[in-house]
């Protein structure tokens, strides 16, 4: 078994082990309703989070009972909600940890190690329930100390049915309509209308006073106008640079063939987004916030290649459908420079390789750090193609920044004539054989 079969002393054990200065060992019931403040101090929770902590421990205190009992009915509801619960979320209170995501490992871990591979990723399986599982066990936002024989055994590959993604606002409308369906008689929140009745007419009499009062009432006197003060100059605009453009260290998952184009690949990509970001999606097999990303790189870079690896992304471009597919990065790789009007995609292409940092690190040239990355880049002030043309490879491999190729940043004072594209933690992103090639 992964963790001690009886789920309260499973539970008292794990926070013991991982949580020493947080769990007296001396306690034999710990106060859960607070417990979550002292295991994560570096996170806040608002009174509605702690009143959700509160229900969700309740709902798996009912799912333990109901599971000493053998009561399938009920087991069966608690986990149809729990796993439509966590289906747009990563953890139980959306991304922040909390004492409920770990009583629910402890009471579910045991078993979900003995649910079947179609009991928990088939057509009627817990997807969600087996990811938050395994998230939960291995995720360092918790940092759970349970050795590697102790944790469930998940193979995140096996997933024998992959259900549609829930789109939130889809959700949101879904509910919006089930609600005005069983309360149709209700009006919006508006003041309810009562048939025939209007404004009570008025008589003479109050007509006659009404206007009276309007005639006794003193004229106001004008205001002086008062002189508008200039506004204030404009902020000079930074000079340009390409630290504009957001490029990032980006963990290819996986990818796969593009089912309406046979140049495409399209990867899943981990570019250290926050849950919850635009633009980006829960990877149920591992839990992680990911960009879906369409690449023209089918034929020329194999599939196996563009598979569990490091990458350099450009994550603010404006996203763009390819053949019914929205991508939202862009893969930078380099390729040999081709005269005008020659065929820029006919390869060689190497993908450029940031080394071994986390997915999510900022990349920059050196020597034009010199500011945050733009949100999203508008297309008309056409930033990426001022730039791009200076992204370039030396006789070393390296990639770096040739300010000869982009005439919007000469003479600029301090800056370096070619700026090498390194991590935030220092490395040098590199390719493997091109050199004096365009990157892209």
């Amino acid at each position: 078994m992964a963790i001690n079969s009886a789920p309260e002393t499973s539970l008292l054990s794990l926070l013991y082990r991982s949580y020493p200065a947080a769990i007296s060992p001396d306690a034999t019931d710990p106060d859960l309703l607070h417990a979550s403040g002292k295991i994560f101090p570096q996170v806040n929770f608002s009174v509605a989070e702690s009143t959700d902590i509160k229900q969700w421990l309740g709902t798996i205190n009912g799912l333990r009972n109901a599971l000493t009992k053998d009561d399938k009915s009920v087991v069966g509801n608690i986990l149809g909600q729990l796993n439509s619960h966590l289906a747009t979320r990563t953890t139980l209170l959306g991304s922040k940890p909390s004492v409920a995501d770990i009583a629910v490992y402890a009471l579910l871990g045991p078993v979900v190690e003995k649910w079947t591979p179609e009991e928990r990723t088939g057509e009627k399986g817990y997807h969600h329930i087996v990811r938050h599982v395994d998230f939960v066990q291995n995720s360092r936002l918790f940092s759970l100390r349970i050795p590697d024989e102790e944790k469930v055994g998940i193979d995140v590959n096996d997933v024998r049915f992959a259900p549609k993604p829930v789109d939130p606002k889809e959700e949101k409308e879904r509910k919006k309509k089930k609600a005005a369906a069983q309360n149709p008689d209700a009006n919006a929140g508006g003041k309810p209308l009562v048939v025939g009745q209007g404004k009570p007419e008025a008589k003479d009499g109050d007509v006659a006073a009404a206007a009276g009062e309007v005639s006794a009432k003193p004229k106001k006197e004008k205001k002086e106008k008062k002189e508008k003060q200039p506004k204030p100059a404009p902020a000079p605009a930074a000079p340009p640079s390409p630290s504009m453009i957001d490029l990032r260290i980006g963990h290819i998952l996986r990818a796969v063939n593009h089912p309406n184009a046979d140049s495409l690949y399209v990867s899943t990509i981990d570019c250290g987004d926050a849950p919850g970001t635009e633009n980006t999606s829960l990877d149920e097999a591992t839990g992680k916030t990911v960009r879906t990303v369409c690449s023209g790189l089918n034929g020329l870079i194999p599939l196996k290649d563009m598979q569990n690896r490091k990458i350099v992304a450009v994550c603010n471009l404006k996203p763009v459908t390819m053949r019914g597919i929205k991508s939202c990065a862009m893969v930078l790789a380099a390729s040999p420079r081709v005269a005008e009007g020659e065929d820029s995609h006919g390869g060689p292409v190497e993908l450029v390789n940031p080394g071994d940092g986390p997915a999510g690190e900022r990349v920059y040239f050196e020597g034009w750090n010199t500011g945050e990355p733009e949100k999203v880049l508008n297309p008309k002030k056409k930033v990426w193609e001022t730039f791009q043309p200076g992204f370039t490879t030396t006789d070393n491999l390296e990639v770096a920044f040739d300010v000869s190729a982009v005439p919007a940043v000469q003479g600029q004072e301090g800056k370096p004539a070619m700026g090498k594209l390194i991590t935030q933690s220092g490395g040098t992103c590199t390719v493997q054989t091109l050199k004096g090639a365009a990157v892209r």
